[in-house]
């Protein structure tokens, strides 16, 4: 489980050397998912083998709010709590492809990464390589 400061990291070179939260994201995670996953228990037969087991279980991984722009947001949720690690910022062009690939919605505003800007995370971060 990460413990995390009490402080959102602003800055992508910060949360570069913040090694045991980069390595932790998740980068197949979307926000749905994580819905799905933490907070619709009953939901099960939607998401196969793969779901929460305990109030131990977290993941970490990337959102874009669409009020925020041009950033992305790095939570850690867990069926008790989301919590905001980070916020960095991307290229605006990456970013609004995002949420147009998304179908931008009134009411949304909260929309997953395009592969486009996961790779490019991924190589600001040098995290793993992005399939």
């Amino acid at each position: 489980m990460i413990q995390s400061s009490e402080k959102i990291i602003t800055n992508i070179e910060k949360l570069k050397k913040a090694r045991e939260i980069v390595n932790c994201i998740d980068w197949t995670m979307t926000p749905e998912k994580a819905i799905d996953m933490y907070l619709e228990w009953g939901a099960g037969w939607t998401r196969g083998n793969d779901f929460v087991r305990g109030a131990e279980d977290e993941s970490i991984y990337f959102v874009i709010y669409d009020w925020e722009q041009p950033r992305v947001t790095l939570l850690k949720r867990n069926s008790r709590e989301v919590e905001e690690l980070a916020k960095v910022a991307a290229p605006p062009e990456l970013v609004k492809n995002a949420i147009a690939e998304g179908g931008k919605k009134a009411g949304v505003g909260v929309y997953p990464l395009t592969h486009e800007l996961k790779i490019w995370l991924s190589e600001q971060l040098d995290g793993p390589q992005v399939e």
